[in-house]
């Protein structure tokens, strides 16, 4: 297992040394605008000496709270040049969620787009740690204009005392348990991802790379980092759209991009048409692609699809590479990157043979410094000195790895990992609801839904808490995504001997939805009338 070489100190050397090859190569193509190497690096350095004069120093948080388009790579890769660090907030986030977010994270600043700012004004004497605010989007804001004060700063700017083992962001991601955790990531652990995703997919200066993940999320990021090394240009679509990918890829000429989770059966899910075929796109990398689907992909959208395997706290672990056309259907995974090392364990952390499936885990580099004020959490997930993944799987004889479940107790809806005790937590807060345990449903359109078992407190039935106001109660405090979407109401839950609740036994692939159980998106009863609709 090596140890990766790499020329730059600090991501925001990366960005000078790119600016420097490559300058009026474009990089960032948003919409009908376009910003060349050149022009990213002079907007950079303005947003950095703008945070600095607002005495922003090596090693502050500042939250970011951005919708997709320039501001936010922008945002970040001054943060990077600064030496500050990044804590990027979900844009879905509600009250709840957020307050936890911005306390946990001890941000001093927060970068926020106006349409966001009741949410975050709905929190502010919660979040005390918070000096000042920032806004985009609105210069009637009683707050700072962001944009005011990056027009004042000046083009130039120097690095100072900024190494590739500084953090960078506080990526916070669901775990098992509780609140999501902040996972610390260096300069370094970009860098050596985006290095190895450039590596895979034989990007260079001649590519046109998209991303539609919303950039508060790892693949956006390591998305810019990927261009930079390799001179290419990125488009970056507001939202992952059905209807506006392919016109995207063609009128951008677009040769490679990246889906994850129910993005590629979104994309089947639209009337076949020639843009799909009629394209430049040479690969595709993807998450979690559905063997039975794998051929039909590749097929149809005429291109080799394969799978690439991270976590946030890892960065890239495992891939296939493209010349391997037998892979196609298989399941695997992959076999891991020059710098990791992977390996299957039984519940005693005894290393198992080929073919029996046991919990994923991985060392090497990327991989996170921890998780943020949580030694406990780090010191636990990191025994032995492995990342212990909460993945199950096993390699085969080809040395590649294929997964098989999760040990994990969370949902996993479209690219979200859901903490099923955060739910939880938060249905019992209703002065109503005794009990409530969440399970995944398994979902053709976004891989799995979010279901809430939950026992009311004595004389409580569903008349006198109905499930629309669970369904509100929840909506209030967390994240559109993490919300129930399937509601039922039980007397009693399947528990062990030390009261820990039989979730496997709740979990059925099809009897999960019978009577009594409340679709709460199409606001009807599933009962065995309408169990497939």
């Amino acid at each position: 297992m090596e140890k990766l070489h790499l020329p730059w100190n600090s991501v925001g050397n990366l960005l000078e040394d790119a600016a420097r090859k490559h300058a009026d190569r474009p990089l960032f193509i948003f919409e009908d605008e376009k910003l060349s190497y050149r022009e990213v690096d002079t907007r950079v350095n303005r947003i950095a000496n703008a945070l600095r004069e607002l005495d922003v120093k090596k090693g502050d948080a500042v939250s970011v709270m951005l919708h997709n388009g320039f501001d936010f790579p922008l945002i970040w890769l001054a943060i990077a040049k600064a030496g500050a660090v990044m804590v990027p907030v979900n844009i879905n986030y509600q009250a709840h969620d957020l307050e936890y977010i911005l306390n946990d994270s001890s941000a001093s600043l927060m970068i926020i787009h106006h349409d966001f700012l009741s949410r975050f004004e709905a929190i502010r004497g919660r979040v005390p740690g918070i000096r000042d605010v920032l806004v985009l989007g609105d210069g009637n804001s009683s707050y700072k204009s962001f944009e005011q004060q990056i027009d004042r700063a000046a083009d130039s700017f120097t690095i100072d005392d900024v190494g590739d083992e500084d953090l960078l962001n506080i990526q916070y991601t669901s775990g098992t348990t509780g609140f999501p955790k902040g996972c610390m990531l260096t300069h370094r652990y970009w860098m050596v991802t985006a290095y190895h995703i450039r590596d895979m997919v034989q990007l260079d200066h001649t590519d046109v790379d998209l991303t539609a993940q919303s950039f508060y999320y790892l693949d956006g990021q390591w998305n810019v980092l990927m261009c930079m090394i390799a001179g290419a240009a990125i488009v970056i679509m507001p939202k992952f759209s059905v209807s506006k990918f392919w016109p995207t890829v063609i009128k951008n000429n677009v040769t490679f991009f990246y889906v994850l989770s129910t993005m590629p059966n979104y994309l089947l899910s639209r009337e076949p048409d020639a843009l799909e075929r009629n394209h430049k796109v040479k690969r595709v990398l993807c998450s979690a692609i559905v063997p039975a689907l794998h051929e039909t992909f590749e097929q149809r959208f005429s291109c080799p699809w394969r799978e690439v395997f991270g976590m946030t706290e890892t960065g890239t672990d495992i891939f296939v590479p493209f010349d391997d056309r037998d892979c196609v259907g298989s399941g695997a995974i992959g076999a891991p990157v020059s710098t990791k090392e992977a390996r299957i364990i039984d519940s005693t952390d005894n290393q198992l043979p080929d073919g029996e499936a046991g919990e994923l885990i991985i060392r090497g580099e990327p991989m996170m410094s921890g998780y943020w004020q949580k030694p406990e959490a780090t010191e636990e997930v990191f025994r032995g000195g492995w990342l212990h993944t909460g993945d199950l799987a096993f390699r085969d004889e080809k040395g590649y790895f294929h997964l098989v479940g999760r040990v994990k107790d969370m949902v996993r809806r479209n690219a979200e990992n859901i903490s099923s005790a955060e739910v939880e937590g938060v249905l019992v807060q209703h002065p109503k609801i005794k009990v409530a345990a969440i399970v995944p449903v398994p979902d053709l359109i976004h891989g799995e839904e979010v279901k809430a078992y939950v026992i009311l407190n004595d004389n409580e039935d569903k008349d006198s808490l109905p499930p629309q106001e669970i369904i509100a109660f929840a909506q209030s405090r967390l994240a559109r995504f993490k919300v129930p979407r399937y509601i039922e109401y039980v007397t009693d839950l399947p528990r062990t001997p030390s009261e820990r609740v039989e979730k496997h036994k709740l979990i059925k692939a099809k009897d999960d939805l019978r009577l009594d159980s409340y679709d709460a998106e199409r606001e009807i009863w599933i009962t065995g009338d309408n169990l497939e609709g």
